[in-house]
């Protein structure tokens, strides 16, 4: 795993207390779909800025927009529920491109990103 990915994500969060997900604009539905990583688990990306969220919102995705989630709501309300639905989280998801295709997917399990989370206090 590319921990360098998820370091500036966890920055970035402690900085914000936040971070960005994709919401339809019309439906309020959140963009989560398979795992590229782990079969028959879904996953929910997540980005550290609205800037890396919003390079997502093309062709599949065109309806969404990225929409803050607060750290505190995160925990409050979000986790519980993903957590029933086993669904996992993807970290900072790179834009893909034609010419390489070694974009470098993470995706963690719940207890690791509440762990991750819960740390960036140290950091």
């Amino acid at each position: 795993m590319n921990s360098t990915i998820l370091s500036t994500f966890l920055v970035d969060v402690k900085t914000n207390q936040s971070f960005w997900a994709l919401q339809e604009k019309t439906a309020e539905d959140w963009v989560v779909l398979d795992s590229i990583n782990f079969e028959n688990t879904e996953v929910m990306p997540l980005w550290s800025s609205q800037e890396l969220a919003q390079k997502h919102c093309v062709d599949e995705w065109q309806e969404y927009v990225p929409t803050k989630i607060t750290l505190s709501d995160w925990l409050e309300f979000w986790l519980e529920d993903l957590s029933e639905d086993g669904v996992i989280v993807g970290i900072n998801w790179q834009e893909e491109t034609s010419e390489t295709d070694d974009n470098e997917y993470i995706e963690l399990d719940l207890a690791e990103f509440s762990q991750a989370l819960a740390e960036i206090e140290a950091l």
